[in-house]
């Protein structure tokens, strides 16, 4: 893979995060990028006014700056805009936000030096990766706090992880025998305009939210099996009549997964019309989380292989000052896939509560011995928690804007609180999910001697390699806890 010339996905920057060394600058590459540096130096020359270049930043881009005070400019405008708060982000987004800044400046629209991008490729390879805050990002003009401390270490400022561990920066630069960098002409700001915090939480929960739904989708249908629910409702004809792709993906996954069903086959002629909409409507309600997914997925890659600095550098004689620095692209459909990936807790807490109510041959609880014992009725309770404080995190965080800069920046996007906010309600989503399983698990202990489709005894078995039946109350906590540690190590077979 090549900075700033391939095309790349979010697949394969998760895969850059693993083996750094697997993205490379080419000669094509190089050539952009000193193109881009050798503009800015004869703006310089020309003494021209270009805003970032040879003027103050935000409302003070009216002010001249002289050439021999161009690199404390841009030292200045790192150290004062370093100003996040709260915990860092874990080492991973700060890797991601690493490999998109490079692949946005190999573009040659940025004037940033070849000298700063190696730097930065370096330090991924050497596992030198900034320590960056959650908080103080407003989206426009870009992520200009979390950038900057993603920038600080180029400067031998600020805190690196090192493996799992916090250093100053002073400290690892010595062991590495690396001198700090002086930042020329507009790499200050190149550096710092951007959306690569909002970018990392998009792509990393994109990665998340990719597993979850096909796991969502194997957690219905153990709970339907466990219900002796219908398959009927996920036939092929049903959705080509409504054919929106998310549905009809979620149809045929079901189809497959309820494939050769004894429980199913069991009650073919009984006397039941129809299930509740959590497990009849399944492929409209995943559906619906799956079409999120993909527009999430393709703005987020058109963001990733896009210049979003500013001012863009054309050529010697043309930089425009405009807007692509600014994180609404992305806000909307990270606060569109919030929802869908609360909506997909939503439902399978109603799962999991059907298979409580002691209906259709389960006991009540899914324990023989209910009343001396409370089964498994309180992990619901944590399930409907955890779905509940979802909700409350689905406000849309791109409805909202302060202006910032002395009202230079009148209109921000609060991106970077939509990246985490979807980052969240994923984790937590994980834990419902977790509660469906191990229901969904106990439910089909009472269905033996009926067997399973092939991929969900499989399943069934790798939750009981963690958690046995329950006969009688114990710690169950521990084990929701054991299985969504099963989810977040993508132990689970969810495809075929």
């Amino acid at each position: 893979m090549i900075y700033g010339v391939d095309v790349l996905s979010f697949h394969d920057v998760l895969e850059i995060c693993k083996t750094p060394n697997k993205a490379k600058l080419n000669t094509t590459a190089k050539e952009q990028i000193l193109k881009s540096q050798d503009n800015v130096k004869k703006i310089v020359e020309s003494d021209r006014c270009v805003y970032g270049i040879n003027t103050g930043f935000g409302p003070l881009c009216d002010t001249k700056i002289s050439a021999d005070e161009t690199a404390q400019l841009q030292y200045n405008l790192i150290i004062s805009h370093a100003v996040g708060v709260g915990k860092p982000i874990d080492k991973e987004f700060s890797k991601i936000m690493m490999i998109a800044k490079v692949h946005a400046l190999s573009k040659g629209y940025s004037g940033v030096s070849l000298e700063v991008i190696e730097r930065f490729i370096l330090m991924l390879e050497k596992d030198i990766i900034p320590v960056v805050p959650e908080q103080g990002s407003v989206g426009a003009s870009g992520d200009l706090a979390p950038l900057s401390h993603l920038v600080l270490p180029l400067l031998g400022l600020g805190q690196v992880w090192v493996g799992n561990e916090i250093f100053e920066t002073a400290e690892i630069l010595e062991i590495n025998n690396l001198e700090p960098l002086v930042l020329g002409p507009k790499e200050g700001l190149g550096l710092i305009n951007g959306t690569q915090f909002i970018l990392a939480h998009a792509i990393k929960g994109l990665e998340k939210f990719e597993y979850l739904l096909d796991l969502a989708d194997l957690t219905a249908a153990m709970s339907l099996e466990a219900y002796r629910g219908s398959a009927s409702p996920f036939k092929k004809e049903l959705h080509d009549i409504r054919p929106f792709e998310g549905s009809k993906k979620v149809a045929a996954r079901m189809l497959k997964f309820l494939k050769n069903s004894d429980n199913l086959k069991s009650h073919e002629y009984c006397d039941r019309v129809q299930d509740p909409y959590s497990m009849r409507c399944v492929p409209q309600v995943h559906g619906a989380s799956r079409n999120a997914f993909e527009h999430l997925k393709m703005l987020t890659e058109t963001e990733l292989n896009s210049v979003t600095d500013n001012p863009i550098v054309l050529s010697a004689e043309e930089s425009i000052s405009g807007g692509n620095f600014h994180g609404q692209l992305l806000a909307m459909p990270l606060d569109y896939a919030t929802l869908a990936a609360a909506e997909l807790g939503n439902i399978s807490d109603r799962r999991s509560y059907l298979l409580l109510e002691g209906k259709y041959g389960l006991p009540r609880l899914l324990t023989e011995s209910s009343g001396l014992n409370s089964g498994f009725m309180i992990p619901q309770y944590t399930s409907a928690a955890l779905v509940t404080e979802n909700k409350t995190l689905c406000f849309p965080a791109s409805a909202d804007s302060i202006p910032t800069s002395l009202g230079q920046e009148d209109h921000v996007s609060m991106g970077s609180i939509s990246g985490r906010k979807f980052n969240q309600v994923l984790g937590n989503l994980v834990n419902i999910l977790a509660v469906e399983l191990m229901f969904a698990a106990q439910g089909l202990e009472f269905r033996r001697p009926a067997k399973c489709s092939k991929i969900i005894e499989e399943n069934h078995a790798i939750i009981r390699s963690k958690v046995a039946k329950l006969e009688d109350d114990r710690l169950i906590g521990k084990d929701m806890l054991a299985i969504a540690e099963l989810i977040n190590e993508r132990k689970f077979v969810v495809n075929f």
